[in-house]
């Protein structure tokens, strides 16, 4: 049974699979309760900086005592409920133009989708230039999902300027799904060539930009697996440092994560697919009472006082 430790009122029970030891740490005031306050659920994954760096996950995990800051006040924590074996909507969305080495992962891929939790629901598109081909709309039918996968064409002329024209296509997609856990599986080398070569920096991709926000704005959690496509399978270094890092700003800042295997196309993808389904075990849903009424942007901060522990989440989102 899970040790809990809550030091505020309005905690609620907390349903763990595995064994997690941690409490609340609220230092509320009544200027802060006392006017008007919203709820805000986002989702987290806990894990150590240990497993992080030796992609191997333990059964027992002592976070500490959390506490949850938005732009820069501390809030007060409801409850954080596992959703690990709850279903996930998730977009798998590969670039077209990828090296076709990436053909052979598509069976990795295919396993991915089907061992996802009963009652999930899989979409699969392709990133091609100016839009988004979907070989499968969102089905609870993981077997057709991953069927709908199919060989890369890795040809330039269907080169995407910019993936992230698409991952933004595919997030209005999950307006139509209920509320729950929502993610993007992107394969792709990340390269946002839309403003020239010169403009591919992760800071100046205003493509990039829009897909973070709108990610944010529907809770939707972006994975990304590097694999090198038409412009990066030379080994530029500029750009592939450029296209690396756009995909870890996506992931980063949505909550999720980007895998890479060094510069270069990953032998296999099923290494990433391990820590992935680690991660996706060990997310759970905090929600908290924001203080913040102002519409905009709101940055956010899930800190534990256990320094050895590392939370993944969306660093902040849009409030309308």
């Amino acid at each position: 049974m899970s040790k809990l430790k809550f030091t505020n009122l309005f905690a609620a029970l907390v349903l763990i699979p595995l064994f997690f030891s941690f409490g609340f740490a609220q230092k509320t005031n009544k200027k802060q309760t006392g006017g008007r306050v919203r709820t805000m659920t986002i989702p987290i994954s806990i894990f150590t900086k240990e497993e992080k760096k030796e992609r191997q996950y333990q059964e027992f995990v002592e976070v500490g005592d959390l506490t949850v800051e938005e732009d820069g006040d501390e809030q007060v924590i409801l409850s954080i409920r596992s959703v690990s074996n709850t279903p996930l909507a998730l977009a798998v969305l590969i670039q077209d133009d990828l090296t076709t080495n990436a053909n052979l992962q598509l069976k990795s891929i295919a396993d991915f989708i089907k061992n996802l939790p009963k009652g999930s629901r899989v979409m699969v598109a392709y990133l091609r230039a100016g839009t988004i081909q979907v070989r499968q709309k969102f089905t609870d039918d993981l077997e057709k999902a991953a069927d709908s996968l199919r060989i890369i064409i890795g040809n330039p002329a269907v080169a995407p300027n910019s993936p992230y024209i698409g991952v933004e296509e595919a997030i209005k997609r999950f307006d139509a799904l209920p509320a729950g856990r929502r993610a993007i599986l992107l394969v792709s080398d990340g390269l946002d060539i839309s403003r020239g070569f010169e403009s591919s920096s992760p800071t100046q991709s205003l493509d990039l930009d829009q897909a973070i926000l709108k990610a944010q704005q529907k809770s939707v959690a972006v994975y990304s697996f590097y694999n090198a496509a038409s412009f990066t399978e030379g080994g530029n270094p500029r750009l592939v440092l450029n296209a690396q890092g756009s995909l870890n700003r996506l992931s980063e800042e949505t909550g999720g994560r980007a895998y890479f295997q060094g510069t270069i196309s990953p032998i296999s993808f099923d290494p990433f697919f391990r820590d992935l389904g680690g991660l996706l075990n060990r997310q759970f849903a905090l929600t908290y009472l924001s203080t913040h009424m102002k519409k905009g942007y709101h940055k956010v901060e899930v800190i534990s006082t256990n320094p050895k522990v590392k939370i993944d989440h969306p660093k902040g989102y849009y409030y309308k």
